[in-house]
């Protein structure tokens, strides 16, 4: 089964020191190139998120994103005792250069940024949750990956249907078109009157024949139609081998379309490109 490289997913998790939720949005990449983006307080779980991910998923630009909210409600508040010293010392500084400064309103030091805090988070065990929780939602965006995989596997399918369909009716055509083709060469002598020399006319047609001889376009394109399927249901990281079995299913295309002799063939070489262009849209988000 394989898996597109296109994915969200979003988990939370409340607890007694706060709420923690996980971002996670994966889109198409040629390689693994994930961006994190945790609150400072958990940089240390950066490794172990980077690892998670190389371990879980092959390709794809990968965005990671903690969020924290502290819970403060019910926590006794503490006074950090240094950093209130420290103020109010630097303000008696400055209530020395002012003529009949205004006393110190002790509220305004607690609501100096730092000097009021509540109990502090246990970092140890936050960051296991975090982890925990990172887990939860990698788990939550390889299902997704898997399940928009199964229906890019579906459209490829249906249009790969289509191909052969289009080579099983062009190997019919050709004996007819080589025919058509010759009936219009003896319809053009007879118009002009002229001679027919029927080994000149022989010559002719094989040269027709050999030049719009298209059983090995036909051959190859089955054969990598095979193996186009053969890959889908492998699964795993296979979106670089499809996107090569794309390049080489457009090349005998092309060369059917520079073969084309007659207004059937070059519609069908033309629908084949049409047909070969989705898929390879789609392939593109094949991890």
């Amino acid at each position: 089964m394989v898996h597109s490289m296109t994915a969200f997913a979003r988990v939370e998790k409340a607890g007694v020191q706060g709420t923690l939720s996980w971002e996670l949005r994966s889109v198409n990449s040629r390689y693994l190139e994930p961006h994190l983006r945790l609150p400072e307080s958990f940089r240390d779980l950066e490794g172990a998120v980077r690892e998670g991910l190389r371990q879980e998923l092959s390709r794809g630009k990968l965005e990671c994103t903690l969020r924290f909210t502290e819970e403060s409600t019910g926590k006794p508040l503490q006074v950090d005792r240094e950093r209130a010293a420290q103020l109010v010392a630097a303000a008696e500084t400055v209530a020395g250069l002012i003529k009949n400064p205004a006393a110190l309103n002790p509220l305004e030091v607690l609501a100096w940024p730092g000097v009021l805090v509540a109990d502090a988070a246990d970092p140890q065990a936050l960051n296991a949750e975090a982890l925990a929780l990172f887990h939860q939602g990698l788990k939550e965006l390889k299902a997704g990956r898997e399940r928009e995989g199964t229906e890019l596997a579906r459209l490829i399918n249906e249009r790969l249907t289509s191909i052969e369909g289009d080579v099983v009716i062009l190997r019919e055509l050709v004996p007819q078109m080589l025919a058509t083709q010759r009936q219009k060469v003896l319809d053009r002598f007879t118009d002009m009157k002229a001679d027919l020399d029927p080994q000149r006319l022989e010559q002719e047609m094989v040269m027709l024949a050999q030049k719009s001889d298209v059983a090995e376009e036909l051959d190859r394109l089955s054969t990598h139609i095979i193996e186009v399927r053969r890959v889908l249901k492998s699964g795993g990281a296979a979106g670089r081998r499809l996107d090569f079995l794309m390049q080489e299913l457009n090349r005998e295309a092309n060369t059917l379309g520079s073969k084309a002799f007659d207004p059937r063939s070059t519609t069908a070489a033309v629908n084949l490109k049409v047909l070969i262009e989705q898929m390879r849209e789609q392939v593109q988000n094949i991890e």
